[in-house]
């Protein structure tokens, strides 16, 4: 998928990790793929709610510098946020969490997106995991999941 708008390079203020906890991150990652999945979801195949949490704030750090999203999040509680979207991604990639269609069409009903928006997200969200060492087929089923819930959040 190319990207629809171009977006300026990300700010260095928000993308200075912690360089430890991100090492200790992709060896996770990394050694999670090497190995056989045994029928793992993705959510255990990658490590958890832990490693996630990682993952879902090095996505808001980009939707943050987005030109075409950003704006939808200049007034939000970015902690609560991350917590909560990082219990949606838990369902998404089949851990122990549950959200119902109705739940997400009234959470994000006040936002109207645009399609051009959504693109955006799931461009964002693609480059994320990638970034985080997510096998292509393990990211195909994460888009796939997002897609398959476009009908509902988008106006």
């Amino acid at each position: 998928m190319q990207p629809l708008v171009s977006r300026p390079a990300r700010s260095a203020e928000r993308h200075s990790h912690d360089h430890r906890q991100q090492s200790e991150q992709e060896r996770f990652i990394m050694n999670a793929i090497a190995q056989p999945s045994r029928n793992l979801s993705i959510f255990d195949k990658y490590g958890g709610i832990r490693i996630l949490r990682h993952v879902i704030m090095d996505y808001y750090d980009r939707v943050l510098d987005s030109d075409v999203i950003g704006h939808f999040f200049e007034d939000t509680d970015m902690v609560k946020l991350i917590d909560h979207q990082t219990k949606f991604f838990t369902m998404v990639l089949g851990g122990p969490a549950h959200f119902s269609d109705a739940r997400l069409a009234s959470a994000h009903k006040h936002m109207r997106l645009s399609h051009v928006e959504f693109d955006e997200a799931v461009l964002l969200l693609n480059e994320t995991l990638a970034d985080a060492h997510f096998a292509q087929d393990d990211q195909n089923t994460v888009i796939a999941a997002i897609e398959a819930r476009r009908r509902i959040l988008v106006a």
